[in-house]
């Protein structure tokens, strides 16, 4: 499993209720479902991820989060709302965020960092949007289309009045970690945030 997904379901409370949008093929709601005890649903809205969560025995809902949003979902219907790598993909992120924890007591989100040194270098010495195993898309046919830094996230939550419960740094390397300690901005691959 990913590495973010084993450290999200360390942040979430056993027997809690739990929405995870955008959930894929729903591996992290089986995981907390199987080893915390949760209850929840997905939102999906890819037919064969669809159908790879019904595979699995779990709720989930077709949903498109950027048509649709959250509006069918009442206030603190949830304990957890997740969003995992797809946050820079929405139209509107900081809208999805302030709903997020408008229906949930508290959400988790991860998305990658787009101020990574790596992402740097490739454009400075190849002068073209990065393509690697985290941004694996050319500019073209990129489903990420609002590119955030680890520190252009925290400047929202600031400003927006929400709270950084924690954040967690992943790292590529064991250089990448040592030096994240320092320059999380630079060295992080990943964004893990824990919001309330």
């Amino acid at each position: 499993m990913r590495i973010d997904l084993d450290i999200i379901s360390e942040w979430v409370k056993p027997e809690s209720r739990v929405l995870d949008l955008a959930c894929g093929d729903g591996l992290l709601l089986q995981q907390l479902k199987r080893k915390k005890g949760v209850s929840g649903y997905g939102l999906e809205i890819d037919h064969a991820h669809i159908n790879e969560c019904i595979s699995k025995g779990l709720s989930v809902i077709d949903q498109d989060l950027d048509e649709r949003g959250l509006g069918n979902f009442r206030d603190a219907s949830f304990d957890t709302v997740i969003m995992t790598q797809a946050l820079q993909t929405m139209r509107y992120p900081d809208k999805m965020v302030e709903e997020m924890l408008r229906i949930g007591r508290e959400c988790i989100v991860t998305f990658p960092n787009f101020g990574h040194w790596k992402a740097r270098l490739y454009l400075l010495f190849k002068g073209r949007m990065p393509v690697s195993d985290m941004l694996p898309y050319e500019w073209y046919d990129t489903p990420n289309i609002h590119f955030c830094t680890f520190r252009d996230f925290e400047i929202l939550c600031r400003q927006r009045g929400i709270k950084i419960k924690r954040r967690l740094v992943v790292t590529s390397s064991f250089i990448d970690r040592l030096a994240a300690g320092v320059l999380p901005n630079l060295f992080g691959a990943t964004a893990i945030y824990h919001l309330g």
